[in-house]
């Protein structure tokens, strides 16, 4: 990485190193919060499951009958 940063300040291309800098950063940013909005959309998904199967079990009895 090194070298590269001295070849873009030799050129005189800062603004370019920065920009390359900002969009690996924003990449980097968008696909962990992909995976952290995966990660929470199949803890969602194990919830309703395990209320589904709750509500089968014991929803459908009627004390008072």
């Amino acid at each position: 990485m090194n070298d590269i940063t001295q070849v873009f300040i030799a050129r005189g291309d800062l603004a370019h190193l920065a920009l390359l800098l900002w969009a690996s950063l924003a990449s980097a940013l968008l696909v962990w919060s992909l995976r952290e909005l995966a990660a929470a959309n199949r803890r969602f998904d194990t919830f309703v499951r395990e209320l589904a199967y709750f509500n089968e079990q014991f929803g459908g009895r009627d004390e008072q009958g």
